[in-house]
């Protein structure tokens, strides 16, 4: 039936069309989920591979585009530029520093294609005439108290280790504010609780602190520490535990005195402000033999400073790639230590051990001394998150608390 029949015939023509234009309108809006689908939809492995043939949204270039065989197109729009070259912590060992030149197209468009690397989550900056940026068109952008740095997602065929993974259970990643005494004003931690968290179960704790210039979530947004402990306790190779990623930023690291007057500061946070809170809003074992400390390169120093000082408050420690002079902490050359100290790990990375190692130092010094230490070098990378990741997930949780644990 017309359902204009009043209408001109210069009326109708124009409804008519009108309705054509609104339900092509309709189409493009029910069909965009399945060829414009962007990234960030799920929480994925491989977050770089470009499976929809698009550039992302509000991007010039697709950059970088991770492909299945680990080799790595970046790209950069950069018409006026007279040189493009990239860096990066996939560079190691010799090759540390290294830059690699970008080749300039017809289009304005530098290209570099670098690989096969093997799979992991590596930083890097583009450097264009000398000055060090971003990847510009890269949403996976790291940050701490330092420039921004760009990410880079080399997957491999499946999730591995430090992935987030769809059939594993998943704990819960809380921030909390509270009012320091110590600073005189308001802080950050974040706590982390295992999937099967339990409020009438009482846990065990550890203490994670990141290293200089870091954020409180550096372990959780760069390291993927809860990825790493969501993985490992369900595969059964460590403990349910409560993690605490403290902030221990106390003194800009740009201060002529920072080691002097953070390390203080630091243990005084910790004392005074992150465990009693921590221990007045979850079910923790209240007990030095449940508790724990470490941290990465200056969190590590902190940790070996602020533990051995304090073996009535922790059991454990953890120091990765880093030491400090044993001056600092005469407790080593006490005949008791073994027995006052549950488990001491110290951790350095591939491409940062050798002469003059710092944690190699203290490993041989301790050894003299007759200090029990568990010492370990691996996982490929240098003084980045990739050794950090590693230390954390094959050696450090997995003995963590694992053998003759002695809380009441």
């Amino acid at each position: 039936m017309d359902e204009l029949p009043r209408l001109s015939g210069i009326d109708r023509k124009r409804i008519i069309q009108m309705r054509k234009y609104m339900l092509m309108a309709l189409l493009l809006l029910v069909a965009v989920p399945i060829w414009a689908q962007q990234t960030r939809v799920n929480i994925q492995y491989d977050p770089q591979r470009n499976t929809e043939g698009i550039l992302p949204f509000s991007t010039q270039v697709l950059s970088p585009e991770v492909r299945d065989d680990h080799t790595v197109i970046f790209r950069v729009k950069a018409p006026d530029a007279k040189s493009v070259q990239l860096t990066g912590s996939m560079f190691v060992g010799k090759e540390a520093r290294k830059r690699v030149d970008f080749t300039k197209g017809d289009d304005g468009v530098w290209t570099l294609t670098l690989g096969p690397l093997t799979p992991e989550i590596y930083f890097y900056y583009i450097i264009i005439d000398g000055v060090q940026n971003i990847d510009a068109n890269n949403e996976f952008t790291g940050h701490a108290a330092m420039p921004s740095f760009s990410m880079l997602f080399v997957h491999g065929d499946k999730p591995t280790w430090y992935d987030p993974k769809p059939d594993v259970p998943h704990g819960c990643i809380t921030t909390h504010y509270y009012f320091s005494k110590v600073t005189n004003g308001l802080r950050d931690m974040m706590v982390y609780t295992p999937a099967n968290y339990n409020p009438k179960k009482k846990y065990p704790v550890l203490y994670l602190m990141g290293g200089s210039g870091d954020l409180t979530e550096t372990w959780v947004m760069h390291g993927r520490a809860n990825f790493i402990l969501d993985n490992i306790i369900a595969e059964g190779k460590a403990r349910e535990m409560i993690v605490c990623f403290p902030n221990d930023q106390m003194v800009t690291r740009s201060h002529p005195k920072h080691t002097e007057l953070a390390f203080p500061l630091v243990e005084r946070e910790l004392l005074e402000c992150v465990i009693p809170f921590v221990e007045s809003h979850y079910s923790v074992i209240k007990d030095k033999h449940a508790r724990a400390l470490s941290g990465l390169s200056m969190g590590g120093r902190m940790t070996q400073y602020v533990a051995l000082r304090n073996l009535d408050v922790f059991g454990s420690m953890g120091i990765l790639s880093a030491a400090i002079d044993l001056s600092e902490t005469p407790v080593v050359n006490e005949p008791d230590v073994n027995d006052r100290i549950d488990y001491l790990f110290i951790g350095g990375g591939t491409y940062e051990t050798g002469f003059m190692a710092r944690h190699e130092r203290l490993h041989e010094q301790l050894d003299k001394l007759g200090v029990k230490n568990d010492y370990y070098v691996g996982g490929g990378g240098a003084h980045d998150l990739v050794t950090w990741r590693h230390l954390l997930y094959d050696r450090f949780l997995p003995n963590l608390w694992r053998n003759n644990y002695k809380w009441k």
